[in-house]
C-alpha cells in the first residue's frame, strides 16, 4: 500500500472513533502499518479529531523513530510499535477509553463469551493484561504496556488474530486487526459486547458461558477456512 493511501485509511479510522462513540476529548488513537516498508502511520498526540488531516498524521518506523511529520506522535506510539514487532500478522491497532470496555480494564475482569454476538468477533474470553510494576512504569510505561500484552498472549497461548482485543488492567482496552479500519471495527464490537456482558450479569448473575460448539460455529463461519458469512 502506498503511504498516501495508508494515511487516508488511518485518518478515516481515527475519525470513526468519534462517529462510533468510542472516544471523548482526545482519548484514543488508531495506527496502520505498511509491512513492506516497515513504517506505520499514527494519530498525533492530543490533537482534536475535528482538526485531524491526512497531512498531520505521523509516520514512524519500527524502531520508534519519526520518519515524517511535524507533530509529536501519540503518546501510545511505543505500545503500537511493540505490538507490531511482536505480532507480525496485525496491520492496524486501536486504543480507546470507551466506557464499558474500560470498566472491565479498571475492574480487572475478563469478558467471557456469553453469546453469539461476542463469538462472531472474539474466540473466547477477552483477557486482562496484568498491571505494570513501578520499575516498568518508570523505565518505559508505554513500551512496557505493549510488552505486557505480548507476554500475556504468549504465556496463555492466545492467537492474537483469534482474540484481537485485551483489557490493560487499570488502563483501557486495545484492539487490532488486519488493517486500521478492521482494528476499529473490533473496538466497536468489544465495546458493545462489554455493555451486553454487564447487562447479562445484571439479569442473570449465574449465566454460563456460551457452549463451545456454538462458539466454534459462530466464530468459524465468519473467520475459519470454510467461512461463509458475507460476500465473496
Amino acid at each position: 500500500m502506498k503511504l498516501k493511501d495508508l494515511r487516508d485509511e488511518v485518518l478515516h479510522a481515527n475519525l470513526m472513533l468519534e462517529s462510533e462513540g468510542l472516544v471523548r476529548l482526545t482519548w484514543g488513537n488508531v495506527s496502520g502499518i505498511d509491512r513492506d516498508s516497515g513504517l506505520f502511520v499514527i494519530k498525533p498526540s492530543g490533537v482534536p479529531y475535528s482538526q485531524l488531516t491526512a497531512e498531520n498524521l505521523v509516520i514512524v518506523d519500527l524502531e520508534g523513530e519519526v520518519v515524517e511529520g511535524q507533530l509529536n506522535p501519540s503518546s501510545d506510539t511505543p505500545t503500537h510499535r511493540v505490538l507490531y514487532n511482536e505480532f507480525p500478522e496485525i496491520g492496524g491497532i486501536t486504543h480507546t477509553h470507551s466506557v464499558y470496555a474500560t470498566m472491565f480494564s479498571q475492574a480487572g475482569v475478563e469478558l467471557p463469551c456469553q453469546g453469539t454476538t461476542h463469538a462472531d468477533h472474539f474466540y473466547g474470553s477477552v483477557p486482562v493484561v496484568r498491571e505494570l510494576n513501578p520499575e516498568e512504569v518508570e523505565a518505559d510505561y508505554e513500551g512496557n504496556t505493549g510488552t505486557a500484552i505480548a507476554e500475556c498472549f504468549r504465556e496463555r497461548g492466545i492467537n492474537p488474530m483469534e482474540m484481537p482485543a485485551c483489557f490493560q488492567k487499570y488502563h483501557a482496552p486495545f484492539t487490532w486487526g488486519k488493517n486500521a479500519l478492521d482494528s476499529v471495527k473490533n473496538s466497536v464490537a468489544l465495546e458493545v459486547c462489554a455493555q451486553m456482558g454487564i447487562g447479562t450479569w445484571q439479569l442473570n448473575s449465574d449465566v454460563a458461558d456460551l457452549p463451545q460448539h456454538i462458539l466454534n460455529k459462530h466464530y468459524l463461519r465468519k473467520h475459519g477456512p470454510g467461512a461463509y458469512y458475507g460476500q465473496k
